[in-house]
């Protein structure tokens, strides 16, 4: 299936400005090709390529709309990396894996003040092409971890944290939830007054096994432990 990006809005159907140039100069479709288009919002539109000129257009045969997305959903929010490579490959993963929010935390430890969200948003898009997608995940923008605990609702929320001396429970120790959201720490994990805090707002902390992660690995080990029990409705 080659699925592209764009607008469906009742029976009119355009595709993305920049879907287009990928069409026409990347990719050198032939007119007459069938493609698919989605909104991201769990709409897909199929028909036939139609080139004219430098722009690309369908010709449309088919349009559904509703289509039901991943159950359970899972929210990762996440330090992110001195490198920024390593927050980018976690969200090429995790999307590939059914994750439907991330948002990025800004904690005492985080190094990295500045990222581009905007960059992160698009490579979502493309792993939710890669991956045939049709609801795309949330980039929410960047937030401090105790602004973040204000929105949460602490009975389907859990924290992955290093500190041993602390309870925590085993990932398959928790309940099947149709939403839950993970909070994974900076380089150098959470420090001891946001554990604190983090507890205050009943945050449930979790073990991911007896290695200790990097924040990248431990996002992705928890979006691919949520890809064992996803249900596709599509």
């Amino acid at each position: 299936m080659k699925l592209f990006y764009g607008e469906i809005e009742g029976n009119r159907v355009t595709i993305n400005d920049e879907e287009q140039q990928h069409i026409v100069k990347v990719l050198r479709m032939k007119e007459g090709k069938e493609i698919h288009i989605t909104d991201g919002k769990g709409n897909l539109a199929s028909g036939r390529l139609m080139i004219e000129g430098k722009k690309a257009a369908i010709s449309v045969n088919e349009i559904k709309t509703g289509l039901p997305d991943f159950h359970p959903q899972l929210h990762i929010a996440i330090a992110p990396t001195k490198n920024i490579d390593r927050i980018e490959f976690f969200t090429e993963k995790a999307v590939e894996m059914g994750i439907s929010e991330i948002t990025i935390l800004q904690t005492e430890k985080t190094e990295r003040k500045n990222l581009n969200i905007d960059k992160l948003r698009k490579q979502a898009i493309a792993a939710s092409k890669q991956s045939l997608r049709f609801h795309f995940p949330v980039i929410n923008d960047s937030i401090k971890l105790q602004d973040f605990l204000k929105t949460i609702s602490s009975e389907n929320t859990f924290v992955a944290h290093c500190h041993e001396n602390l309870h925590r429970i085993a990932l398959n120790e928790i309940p099947k939830l149709d939403q839950m959201t993970f909070l994974i720490g900076p380089e150098g994990d959470f420090s001891e007054k946001e554990i604190k805090l983090l507890a205050d707002y009943d945050v449930k902390a979790v073990s991911l096994g007896n290695q200790r992660l990097r924040t990248e690995t431990a996002g992705i080990f928890v979006a691919a432990w949520n890809y064992g029990s996803l249900k596709d409705f599509v």
